[in-house]
């Protein structure tokens, strides 16, 4: 804990405005607080991401969340930023570290349906005959049609932005069937139990690379607050988000493309033996995926990522020789 005259001075907190950002942000400041005995003040900054009501596809997705808050790291408007680390972009600028990466909630995507029916009772309830389905994700896209069909359905995804009041209230107005949302938002909101009604498995839908994770960023120069913030990191969450992002780098792709990975971490007692890493990329029709795993080695004890990284590549290879780079659209340069 800081003893000199900085120890009461606040720690600037830069988060975007919205219901589950303060909500996340809260949730880091208070660890924060904990670790520095300093008080952590948030500053709400509103990003490109937040005003466009272009759908994240057509806007390129990456960085659009990140930008506005990496920019005033840089003026010094704030000492550190925390984003969901699946809107994070894969290159990370030398002028800033990922200071912690803390753990994980859970990755998993949520259905939250009409009459609180889950996918297959909604795909038969239909009153049209098609379940009408909003997600803003190519990947879900891409995933949930592919599901729908191993259960002899067809399903409509209709293209949704905003937050998550917005996107559950196209399902209590009636004017859709259902959307699916991040586990981890609803969780940190408090809602997940009342509005969930069905937790998807990552054997029907993988998330996002990095889903349901958290990104502590400051300015690289500062190394005292770099290490302070480090002790929030958690290394199981890191090295399996590392794969994940590793696989997502290595496809040339950003955050909007129809990509999903989720590295598991395979423990013994309170050892970990070894990981397992599941890609998928698709068309957003769901009639071509590209669907892959691989198990290696479990990450070094001593923080050394260097097999993690390594999986991600050599199954981001294995996707790319089985047609990925095809069913991507434009990828990210």
């Amino acid at each position: 804990m800081n003893t000199d005259a900085t120890a009461t001075t606040p720690l600037r907190l830069g988060t975007r405005r919205s219901k589950l950002a303060m909500a996340q942000s809260g949730l880091v400041a208070e660890q924060v607080r904990r670790v520095t005995g300093r008080p952590v003040e948030l500053v709400e900054i509103t990003t490109y991401g937040d005003v466009s009501k272009e759908q994240l596809a057509q806007i390129g997705g990456t960085g659009v969340f990140v930008n506005a808050l990496r920019d005033a790291l840089a003026r010094g408007d704030i000492d550190f930023a925390v984003h969901s680390l699946k809107d994070l972009p894969t290159t990370q600028p030398e002028e800033f570290a990922l200071a912690a990466v803390p753990a994980r909630a859970d990755a998993r995507d949520v259905l939250v349906g009409r009459d609180g029916l889950g996918f297959e009772a909604l795909a038969r309830a239909a009153a049209s005959g098609t379940a009408r389905i909003g997600t803003g994700s190519p990947r879900r896209m891409a995933q949930m049609h592919a599901w729908a069909r191993t259960l002899g359905f067809e399903i409509e995804t209709v293209p949704i932005r905003g937050n998550i009041d917005t996107r559950i209230g196209y399902v209590r107005s009636g004017e859709l069937d259902g959307v699916v949302l991040a586990a981890a938002g609803l969780e940190r909101i408090g809602r997940l139990d009342e509005e969930a009604a069905e937790l998807i498995e990552p054997d029907q839908v993988l998330p996002a690379p990095g889903q349901g994770a958290l990104a502590v960023e400051c300015v690289a120069s500062d190394t005292h607050l770099t290490a302070q913030l480090g002790e929030l990191d958690d290394p199981r969450t890191r090295a399996a988000v590392t794969a994940e992002r590793t696989l997502l780098a290595a496809l040339e792709a950003g955050c909007s493309a129809p990509v999903g990975a989720l590295a598991d971490l395979l423990v013994e007692g309170q050892v970990v033996t070894e990981m397992r890493l599941r890609g998928v990329v698709g068309t957003t029709d769901g009639r071509t995926l590209v669907q892959l795993s691989t198990t290696g080695p479990a990450p070094a004890s001593d923080g050394d990522l260097t097999s993690c990284a390594r999986m991600g590549r050599e199954l981001a290879d294995e996707m790319l020789a089985k047609g990925a780079a095809g069913l991507m659209g434009e990828r990210a340069l």
